[in-house]
């Protein structure tokens, strides 16, 4: 179920940005999202169980749109005009408060939920505990690794889109020679 939800996540990334790589890159920030969860359950002593699950895929959906943001952010720069590096400095820089105010906020709301307090919070704790931890690590490493992949991946997508232009454009001398000027 899990890989059929990242598909259809996938899907919907592709129709959105109209593009096959893009969404790789925001996907980035899932296994990212999954460590810091995993991480944050085994050092509060908890397992995996129903509850921490659902935190999960509330994670997922968080990280994710917090690098759908920073993505299309730095879309929107290249459209503009911007060089990559520039738009991705940018973007940096300007998603930088809502996405850290984005896991400020969930982090503390979720607190007393980690923490147990209330009646049947013991229940609920997996839940929170895997929200709490995935988004802490996922928000660090995403704010570097999502723009580091973005670059990579569209400068292997410009090396790749010149090579095959090249290739299927006839040479200048080709053309000079056919029309024999030269």
């Amino acid at each position: 179920a899990f890989g059929l939800a990242l598909l259809l996540v996938y899907m919907i990334l592709a129709a959105q940005f109209e593009s096959f790589v893009h969404p790789f890159t925001i996907l980035m920030a899932v296994p990212l999202a999954l460590v810091g969860a995993i991480l944050a359950l085994a050092l509060t002593g908890q397992g995996l169980n129903t509850m921490s699950l659902i935190g999960v895929v509330i994670l997922v959906g968080i990280v994710v749109n917090d690098s759908i943001v920073k993505v299309d952010f730095i879309n929107q720069g290249i459209a503009r005009g911007l060089r990559l590096r520039d738009a991705i400095l940018e973007a940096g820089l300007v998603r930088l408060r809502p996405i850290v105010m984005t896991t400020v906020t969930t982090v503390l709301g979720l607190f007393p939920m980690a923490l147990g307090i209330g009646r049947g919070a013991d229940l609920r704790a997996p839940l929170a505990i895997s929200v709490i931890g995935g988004l802490i690590v996922a928000t660090a490493l995403t704010l570097i690794v999502v723009p580091v992949v973005y670059a990579v991946v569209e400068d292997v997508r410009r090396m790749w889109h010149r090579r095959r232009t090249s290739r299927s454009a006839p040479r200048a001398e080709t053309v000079l020679q056919s029309a024999g000027l030269s």
